[in-house]
């Protein structure tokens, strides 16, 4: 897929770069309905902040967060994002936070955006995105079969091996 240039990359933020260590369809009850300081407390999923620096270099800062979450949830998530230094620690800055009220609110950010590479950890989230963005990677554990239109992901090694690759690709680099 030479075609994809410059590379820009989406990322949700529940269940992707926040709380990916729960089960399948398992909601972060300490992030969404916790108190403020247990929210603030929960960690990244593991090594999302590492793998989406070195992401993020690769494609310049074209990069963003994609969520969908009612008000609070966004107050909480931006809140989060600052308490644990996501900006520097990425390289993807406030400026580039996406938040939507529907999943399928989130293929007009795309859109805006011209994301090429999108992670989502909802596969219904895809579907809405699949005749719009050129690489798709479902990330987390799953229950259901991955069809093969969408990328499976299951943590954030995997994420950097397949996207590293696919934007290697996309670049035309060796």
């Amino acid at each position: 897929m030479n075609n994809i240039s410059p590379p820009h990359l989406g990322v949700d933020f529940g269940r992707v770069i926040q709380g990916a260590a729960l089960t399948p369809g398992a909601a972060d009850t300490a992030f969404l309905s916790g108190g403020f300081g247990e929210a603030m407390s929960t960690p990244p999923s593991p090594d999302a902040f590492e793998v989406l620096a070195r992401l993020v270099d690769r494609v310049h800062g074209n990069a963003w967060v994609i969520s969908k979450c009612g008000p609070r949830i966004e107050q909480r998530t931006r809140q989060w994002l600052d308490h644990h230094d996501f900006a520097a620690r990425t390289g993807i800055p406030r400026e580039h936070l996406r938040f939507c009220r529907t999943r399928a609110d989130k293929a007009p950010h795309c859109a805006d955006l011209r994301i090429t590479h999108m992670i989502d950890d909802r596969l219904d989230v895809h579907r809405y995105l699949r005749d719009l963005v050129p690489r798709l990677y479902l990330f987390g554990a799953q229950t259901a079969q991955v069809p093969a239109w969408v990328t499976h992901t299951p943590d954030w090694s995997a994420v950097e091996r397949v996207v590293g690759a696919d934007l290697d690709q996309a670049v035309g680099s060796p």
